[in-house]
């Protein structure tokens, strides 16, 4: 059994085709209601699912759409507050999930929602008077004062946490709608049924959740972030995409994020029915695409090989995490971290404790690392095709500590491994378990119902856009500093 079918049959049933109804008009008052899907691609959303997600193919042909550029690189945390803030991530200070907290060799720290001190769109709508819903915009945890009601996002650590905002609203919750469901706990895992049955479970009780919230709640401004599309793609890309170095032919997944998708698009087509009028504008948005990851390239085991990381003694065989690692730092050049990009960081005399880079090398050793790292081969001998950026040339500020580089390994085919005892650059398993895809470029944007706005596909929209579309619609100014425009005013 499909397990659309198994949904299905507990009572959840596809939507139709037809235009969802609509709620009968308000009093006339704007309303904008934002339908956040985590790592949605243009070419599923726009192209090869259209014709079985028929709630969001009719938003999209009755309103305006495009890509939706995404920052660089490409990563969840900052996306969400790059695009609801109109800022960059050095503007933020957020260069990933983890971020270097001052120069020493500490490690990273997870990113929280205290380390956003730039005005989101809900920020700026609760200083005009306006009630807002926020459920789930990473990061989010813990959740902030807003004038309305706030869940926190995929960080929160357990259900015992205080993830509402207010407080009380979390009880008020958990008797109304159960337990919420943040993530999909133990993602990376090589039990697929799993992740496809948890991702259904978890819109399913998204979804729920936020139709007591526009039931129960006065609101002008509706946010909310389904992470299901993006824990799906990393744990089932290689079943669905033909292209997939991984890919095997009729294997018994291969409809599986199609049918997600159409799943997800009944759920939407619900929260229109019966929370969507006359008056409300309808934004879906995502923070980046999704594309096939053929390996990893192991960061730290190159930067070793060619001389710029050096260890107090040999490293074991087995694969180790860097920050367990003893490093010479009195002979280290530079040393790497993992994930989607890679960051690097220079250890530089008068910043990091041990540093051994003079300043007045800092820019040729940089330099040096650039042109080597852009020179590399995959392990066919093939160019990869990397890039490593300088952050005060894409971001507009570097604020807290930057890295020194960062770096998209081929083309974000690849991902950055930081783990050492590969015995290779390059590696087809990642070391944070199972993992089938990387981030795109583009991500998709739809609006549909702005009054005055244009319509049909439109060119050049950026992630950056979508704070001040949102301003736009409420007839307010986007926050200072915005580094977007209103798509209102696009084509």
């Amino acid at each position: 059994m499909r397990l659309l079918d198994k949904f299905k049959k507990k009572g959840v049933e596809e939507s139709p085709s037809e235009q969802p109804k609509r709620a009968p008009a308000g009093n006339g008052q704007r309303k904008v209601m934002v339908l956040g899907l985590d790592c949605a691609p243009p070419e599923h959303v726009f192209d090869e699912y259209a014709s079985e997600i028929p709630n969001l193919t009719k938003l999209r042909e009755n309103g305006a759409w495009g890509k939706l550029d995404s920052i660089v690189p490409p990563i969840t945390v900052p996306a969400w507050m790059c695009m609801m803030t109109s800022k960059d991530p050095g503007t933020l200070g957020i260069y990933g999930f983890r971020n270097r907290k001052d120069h020493t060799y500490d490690g990273l720290t997870f990113a929280t929602s205290w380390a956003v001190k730039e005005p989101t769109a809900w920020d700026l709508l609760s200083e005009a008077g306006k009630d807002c819903i926020v459920m789930s915009v990473p990061p989010s945890y813990p959740p902030k004062k807003v004038n309305g009601v706030q869940i926190g996002c995929f960080l929160t650590p357990s259900n015992d946490a205080d993830y509402t905002w207010p407080k009380e609203l979390k009880g008020e919750l958990e008797a109304a709608v159960g337990d919420y469901i943040f993530d999909i706990r133990n993602f990376r895992t090589d039990d697929t049924d799993y992740i496809i049955d948890e991702a259904y479970k978890m819109t399913e009780q998204r979804f729920k959740t936020a139709d007591y919230l526009l039931s129960t709640k006065p609101w002008d401004f509706f946010a909310m972030v389904e992470m299901g599309p993006d824990r799906l793609n990393h744990g089932i890309w290689s079943f669905i995409d033909p292209n997939h170095p991984r890919h095997e032919p009729g294997n018994p997944y291969l409809e599986s994020l199609r049918d997600y998708y159409r799943y997800l698009d009944g759920k939407i087509g619900e929260i229109l029915d019966k929370h969507v009028d006359d008056a409300t504008t309808v934004l879906v948005v995502s923070d980046h695409g999704a594309k096939a990851m053929v390996g990893g390239v192991c960061f730290n085991e190159w930067l070793a090989s060619e001389g710029y990381l050096s260890f107090a003694e040999d490293i074991p065989s087995e694969i180790t995490p860097i920050d367990k690692l003893p490093i010479d730092w009195s002979r280290t050049t530079a040393w790497g971290d993992g994930g989607y990009y890679g960051r690097l960081f220079l250890n530089v005399e008068g910043r990091e404790p041990e540093g051994t880079i003079p300043a007045s090398d800092y820019e040729w050793v940089r330099d040096e690392l650039v042109d080597k790292i852009e020179s590399m081969v995959d392990h066919e001998g093939n160019h990869l095709g990397n890039k490593a950026l300088k952050p005060e040339e894409i971001y507009k500020d570097q604020n807290r500590v930057a890295p020194d580089l960062i770096v998209i390994f081929g083309e974000l085919r690849w991902r950055s491994v930081g783990s050492l005892g590969h015995g290779s650059t390059y590696t087809f398993e990642n070391d944070t378990g199972p993992d089938e895809a990387n981030h795109a470029e583009q991500g998709i944007f739809i609006m549909n119902n702005a009054p005055g706005g244009p319509s049909g596909e439109l060119q050049g929209l950026h992630l950056y856009d979508v704070h001040c579309t949102i301003m736009d619609l409420f007839g307010l100014d986007p926050a200072p500093g915005a580094l977007g425009k209103s798509a209102l005013r696009a084509n």
